[in-house]
C-alpha cells in the first residue's frame, strides 16, 4: 500500500484565498496525495487573554494576542468551494481540521466525509463523537496525549460508528519538533495495542523521522508545506518550502520503494549478475596427466559458469588423465 503523502497546509495561507490556491499548486507539482487547511473561527479557538503557545511567540509579534493572530489566518468560508474545486479539478484530495462542532458541520455541508482532528481535540470526547458519526474517515493526531487518552478517544469513535475508516497518527506537539521527541516507534504501540491503522504528523525540520515512519509501515505522513519559509505567520518557519517538500516526498516514495515485498528471492538485475560476481572451480596450477587433485591443487575463481564448491569432495584424491592450466575449470571429463 503506498503511503499517503498530506501537505499541511494549515493556516500558511495567512487568510488569503489567492496563497491558498498557490500552495495547492505547489502541492500537486511536490505530487502529494492530499492538501489539508485548517477550519475554525478565531473567537470559538481562543479568549481575548489567551497567550501565543511558545514557538508562536518565537515568530510572531509578542503585543499581539493570540486571538488577533488567529483572526489574520481565517479563510472566508466562500473561499472552500473554490479551493475544493481546484483539488478536484488537479485530482488531489482536499481535507481540512474542524475545531468545533460548528466548523465539522461546515465542512460536511461541502460533501466531505474524511476529516482530520487535531491533537488538541483528542481528548474532547462529545466532539469526537460527534464527528465519527457524521464522517466515512477520521485522521486523528496524538500529540500531548498518552495511549490511555488515545485509547479513550479510539473507542469513542469506534462506539459512535463502528464502521469508520479510522487512521491515528504519531505526533510530536512542538513547532519545530526536536527529532529525539519524534517516538516514531510509539506509532507501532498504538498500532498494536489499539489495532487501528497509522502515520505519523511530523514537525521535525529534517525528514529523518519521516522515513523512519514510513519504514515502519505508516500508511499516512503528514507535514507542513509554504511557499516561503520567511513569510509572516506562526508557521512559516516550521514548513518546508517547494524545493524542500519535493525532495522531502521524493524521501518518502523512495524510502517505501526500498522496502519491497518481504520475500527473499534475488532481483532480477541480480540474476544476471549472479555469474558474474560467484565462482566456479578452476586448476590453482598447471598440472600433468597422472597428477593427484587435492586442495593445493583447486581454487574458485570467477565467473561462475562452471562447478561449484559444493563438488571440491568428488575430486578430492582423483587423478588426471589429461594436462591442465592454471585456472581452466575442472570437470570430470578430466579424470
Amino acid at each position: 500500500m503506498k503511503t499517503k503523502i498530506i501537505a499541511e497546509i494549515g493556516v500558511n495561507h495567512n487568510g488569503s484565498l489567492e496563497r491558498a490556491l498557490e500552495l495547492i499548486n505547489i502541492a500537486k507539482d511536490c505530487d502529494v496525495d492530499i492538501v489539508k487547511f485548517q477550519t475554525f473561527k478565531a473567537e470559538n479557538v481562543a479568549t481575548k487573554t489567551a497567550p501565543k503557545a511558545n514557538y508562536q511567540l518565537e515568530v510572531t509579534s509578542k503585543s499581539e494576542s493570540q486571538l488577533n493572530m488567529l483572526k489574520k489566518l481565517e479563510l472566508n468560508k466562500d473561499s472552500y468551494p473554490i479551493l475544493i474545486s481546484k483539488c478536484n479539478e488537479l485530482g488531489i484530495k482536499f481535507m481540512s481540521t474542524p475545531y468545533d462542532i460548528e466548523d465539522a458541520k461546515f465542512l460536511i455541508s461541502l460533501g466531505l466525509r474524511s476529516l482530520k482532528i487535531a491533537s488538541g481535540q483528542l481528548v474532547e470526547y462529545y466532539f469526537l463523537e460527534y464527528v465519527a458519526k457524521i464522517c466515512d474517515e477520521l485522521i486523528i493526531s496524538t500529540g500531548m496525549a498518552n495511549i490511555d487518552e488515545v485509547r479513550k478517544a479510539v473507542e469513542v469513535i469506534r462506539k459512535a460508528n463502528p464502521n469508520i475508516n479510522l487512521v491515528v497518527l504519531q505526533c510530536t506537539t512542538n513547532y519545530p519538533s526536536n527529532i529525539k521527541n519524534a517516538n516514531i516507534k510509539a506509532m507501532l504501540s498504538i498500532k498494536d495495542k489499539l489495532n487501528v491503522r497509522v502515520g505519523y504528523s511530523d514537525h521535525v525540520p529534517n525528514n529523518y523521522a519521516s522515513y523512519a515512519a514510513v519504514a515502519l509501515g505508516a500508511e499516512i505522513i503528514e507535514k507542513h508545506i509554504t511557499y516561503d519559509n520567511n513569510a509572516p505567520g506562526p508557521d512559516h518557519s516550521s514548513s518546508l518550502n517547494p524545493k524542500d517538500f519535493k525532495m522531502f516526498v521524493n524521501g518518502v516514495r523512495n524510502t517505501q520503494l526500498s522496502l519491497g515485498n518481504g520475500i527473499k528471492v534475488p532481483s532480477e538485475i541480480e540474476i544476471k549478475n549472479t555469474q558474474g560476481m560467484r565462482r566456479s572451480l578452476v586448476f590453482k596450477k598447471s598440472m600433468k596427466k597422472g597428477d593427484v587433485i587435492n586442495l593445493d591443487s583447486i581454487s574458485l575463481k570467477r565467473p561462475c559458469t562452471g562447478l561449484v564448491s559444493n563438488d571440491i569432495p568428488f575430486f578430492l584424491g582423483k587423478t588426471l588423465k589429461c594436462s591442465v592450466k592454471k585456472d581452466d575449470q575442472l570437470n570430470k571429463n578430466q579424470i
